[in-house]
């Protein structure tokens, strides 16, 4: 922090480096990453500059913003990194940053492939992972999503000659980036890009023929995808009512109930009017009293 000791012969003083010293001469941003895994010492350095704005004699520019980022706050008992005690945390303005899934999309979708951020926007819990970490197990990230992806496109991996072909490869490369639990589903999803039905198509398209040939499991992770992309959360338009009408009609009793679960934990107005919907002389109300009773309404 101080910089590196010179001497005339007789006294010893400190070269600052080159960036404090432009932080000290004009107004600039002073980015302090991983503060809280540094040592002591540059961390006492620190108290210093965020509380006098100097260091070691050299003041800042009255116009230098000092900004820094940790991985510790709440979640700190996951990482490796030292606990700043009420004294250090004084000098900070403390900002706790959660940053969602639509941030990471939206930042990834001129930056990755887009089979990697399908996939991500379809199987949204994969993007990170959210509770306790096991000593020395691969977990995924929204950096490791991208450095898989870099990866992946060097390779070529992604590409329709080769994407099936290297389903093994892409499986044992997306372990060693994201983990074993991620890796299987993306694998899965790669492999069959093309057969891959969206939220879209169904609600917003209503191309059914998409899962005339759906199973159980392929319709459960259908109706996953629509819990998962929040789509339910606002109410839908009169014509993804009648849509998600005649796909509900199509389903399982088990993946209808499921679907149904979901739809009850978004807007009110959703279930409404789909309970309220009518496909082809067939209420839905109806149908789902037949599920319910195994008796025709």
């Amino acid at each position: 922090m101080v910089g590196l000791p010179k001497t005339d012969g007789n006294v010893t003083a400190f070269c600052p480096p080159d960036w404090y010293i432009e932080a000290c001469n004009k107004p600039v941003v002073l980015f302090l990453d991983e503060v809280d895994r540094a040592t002591i010492e540059v961390r006492q350095g620190i108290f210093e500059l965020t509380d006098s704005r100097k260091l070691n004699g050299h003041v800042l520019h009255p116009d230098t913003l000092i900004f820094a980022a940790v991985n510790g706050g709440e979640h700190g008992e996951q990482y490796q990194v030292g606990e700043m005690d009420p004294a250090e945390l004084d000098r900070w303005t403390v900002f706790d940053v959660e940053p969602t899934v639509e941030d990471w999309l939206n930042w990834a979708k001129p930056n990755v492939n887009e089979i990697v951020w399908d996939f991500i926007n379809q199987n949204r819990d994969h993007l990170e992972h959210t509770g306790d970490f096991e000593p020395n197990k691969v977990y995924p990230s929204r950096r490791s999503w991208d450095r898989l992806n870099e990866c992946l496109e060097a390779a070529q991996f992604l590409t329709d000659e080769n994407r099936k072909g290297q389903a093994g490869t892409i499986y044992e490369l997306s372990c060693a980036f994201v983990g074993f639990e991620a890796a299987v589903a993306f694998r899965d999803f790669a492999e069959k890009y093309e057969r891959q039905v969206t939220v879209e198509m169904i609600l917003v398209n209503g191309e059914l023929e998409k899962v005339a040939e759906f199973g159980i499991n392929d319709h459960c992770a259908l109706v996953d995808k629509m819990e998962s992309t929040k789509v339910f959360q606002e109410a839908l338009p009169v014509e993804q009512i009648n849509n998600l009408a005649a796909y509900f009609l199509t389903l399982p009793s088990e993946v209808a109930m499921k679907l149904w679960t979901v739809l009850g934990d978004g807007h009110i107005d959703n279930t409404v009017n789909l309970h309220q919907s009518v496909v082809d002389g067939v209420p839905v109300a109806g149908h789902i009293v037949t599920l319910l009773t195994g008796e025709e309404a």
